[in-house]
């Protein structure tokens, strides 16, 4: 009876010591430093050796200007633990009554602490990095490493001297260490890729670019091929990127895996011509079974997104050609899967789709390859406008596959089932979930949708304009393209004015590019921007008309003050980045 008692009372002793330190906590956030002060002064009573309470106290002292109380309980601490970290405390309650000499005296102090004992480099380092005394932090690290060399802190020291703006000393410290320890070469390329989209210094990029030349010319080590690499892959300068993986091949022409990774990356930011080229190189140089069906899907997939009718009958034939080539068999499956979505899609054959995709569950295929086959399974299903069949494959991959990126794609496209179906209330519960996915393109999709069909039903409870917009979406989806232009332009005749409208613009806009009309393109996204400059949409016709102007009509004159829109006035868009980047170049930067 005794040990329960004994339990019962450290339980709610725990729960009201907890409950102290979230209450001094929120005075402390709340900038209440008075209460504050009280409240971490009885946790601190409570245990005395907990390091985070003292800091919090002392904290509390010096807003409340009583720098004499917080002296004393720094000394006080400092003569019973002995810290040295205690000393950068006493420095920096000096700098915060402006007095530089004495706050000099104890900052030294502390760096002689280490010259004794390197071991405390760790404490005082972290503390002078917290008060911000980054010059004396990075003394700390190399006044360790002077004393004790095994130590190495070039990661530590590399962040330092980025945040006090050398950028050549960060570059050389941060090559230096990727090379030495290339375990934490990600780390680091992590760190270098944060500097190079910040707008604080746009030369960094340059030196970074010269750093890593010079380092492939005077160092014969592949490691810096690599690295320079993927330097120019971070500036989408696929083609740079692209010389110094032939180089890369040549002298180590063990696997071209990474060449076909590359080329990949072009295509997602639909550089197409350079992914051709690589492409090319690809299938010319091996032998590699796996290596050449994913390099002529690629191709194959290039092909597809730039064809016109005409060209329709030739890719059919080249389809047909590859699978005799190679066969039907797991090897084979991206090469099928193209072939179902093509007859379906663009020669419109949906039966002939299915009988290929349904061949290919029958080979012996991995859970992963099983997913790709029923989605497109379920894609043909939703062209034929059999939603429930649709919906039915899409729950399986979600299922077989759970928490798994193609499961969230799966989710996405049944949500979209149930939009084109015109089950609003469902399709907007699916996309609310999806608006927090991992991916990103999953997550701005959902969220798109998600808005589309909560603006337009807050607007019209009747939903008639959102069903005859979501048809025009629908005829997108089944690549009848001017089926969809001729609906969108009835819902902008039938609805002008209303909240419909905007959005209606926006996808007319996208199925004239699709088309090749730029111009009516161009009018579309142009009306955006003059009837509609207050609403969501506005981002979106800045860039796609700068966009158009600069990639399909070639007057990048006409495109850079509509990037530059976009940087000044919309920094939130998802395109802020991409525009930011693309208004450099125009403007001719060489430190991009």
């Amino acid at each position: 009876m005794k040990k329960l008692l004994l339990h019962i009372a450290l339980f709610f002793s725990l729960i009201c010591f907890s409950q102290n330190e979230q209450l001094a906590q929120y005075y402390y956030d709340k900038g209440d430093f008075e209460k504050a002060k009280i409240s971490y002064e009885e946790l601190l009573a409570n245990i005395p050796q907990n390091m985070q309470y003292f800091l919090r106290t002392v904290d509390c002292y010096q807003q409340l200007k009583q720098f004499d109380t917080a002296e004393k309980a720094i000394q006080d601490r400092f003569t019973k633990y002995n810290q040295g970290s205690l000393l950068v405390e006493l420095g920096y309650n000096y700098q915060l009554q402006k007095d530089a000499a004495k706050a000099k005296i104890y900052y030294d102090q502390a760096l002689e602490r280490i010259r004794k004992n390197p071991n405390e480099v760790y404490a005082i380092a972290n503390s002078f990095e917290r008060k911000i005394q980054l010059e004396y932090a990075l003394k700390a690290y190399q006044t360790a490493t002077e004393i004790q060399p095994k130590f190495n802190f070039n990661y530590q020291q590399g962040l330092l001297y980025g945040q006090l703006g050398n950028f050549d000393m960060m570059i050389t410290t941060f090559l230096d260490e990727a090379y030495t320890n290339p375990q934490s070469q990600i780390v680091i390329q992590n760190q270098l890729s944060r500097f190079m989209t910040d707008e604080a210094d746009v030369s960094f990029s340059d030196a970074l670019r010269k750093a890593l030349i010079l380092k492939v010319q005077k160092n014969q080590d592949l490691f810096w091929n690599h690295f320079l690499s993927w330097f120019y892959v971070q500036q989408k300068d696929f083609s740079k990127a692209f010389i110094q993986e032939k180089a890369i091949y040549k002298r180590n022409p063990e696997s071209l895996s990474s060449i076909l990774n590359l080329a990949n990356l072009a295509i997602e930011e639909q550089n197409q011509e350079i992914a051709k080229e690589i492409l090319d190189f690809v299938v010319e140089n091996t032998k590699d079974l796996e290596l050449l069906v994913q390099a002529h899907s690629y191709l194959l997939e290039l092909k597809i997104s730039k064809a016109t009718e005409k060209d329709f009958a030739t890719i059919n034939t080249e389809i047909e050609a590859l699978l005799k080539q190679f066969e039907i068999s797991p090897f084979s499956l991206s090469l099928q899967l193209i072939q179902a979505h093509f007859v379906t899609f663009n020669l419109k054959k949906p039966e002939q789709g299915r009988a290929i995709v349904k061949r290919a569950l029958e080979l012996q295929l991995n859970p992963y390859e099983i997913a790709q086959v029923k989605m497109e399974l379920a894609d043909i299903f939703l062209f034929e406008e059999k939603f429930n069949q649709a919906l039915l494959y899409y729950s399986q991959i979600e299922t077989d596959l759970k928490n798994n990126e193609v499961a969230h794609e799966a989710s996405l496209k049944a949500a979209k089932t149930s939009y084109f179906k015109g089950d609003f209330p469902w399709a907007l519960k699916q996309f609310k979930e999806l608006k927090s996915a991992n991916t990103q393109l999953i997550a701005n999709d959902a969220l798109e949708y998600f808005l589309l069909i909560n603006d337009n039903t807050v607007a019209d409870s009747t939903q008639t304009a959102l069903k005859a917009f979501a048809k025009g979406d629908y005829l997108l989806y089944q690549n009848r393209n001017q089926e969809a232009i001729a609906q969108f332009q009835l819902v902008l005749k039938n609805f002008k004015g209303n909240e419909i409208e905007a959005v209606t613009l926006l996808r007319l806009g996208k199925a004239y590019e699709k088309t090749n009309e730029f111009n009516l393109a161009l009018s579309q996204y142009q009306a955006i921007i003059d009837h509609h400059s207050d609403g969501i949409y506005m981002d979106e016709a800045l860039f796609f008309l700068a966009e158009i102007y600069s990639k399909k009509l070639n007057e990048p004159e006409k495109a850079k003050p509509l990037y530059e829109k976009i940087i000044f006035n919309h920094q939130d868009s998802i395109y802020f980045v991409e525009a930011r980047k693309k208004f450099r170049e125009l403007r001719g930067d060489k430190n991009l």
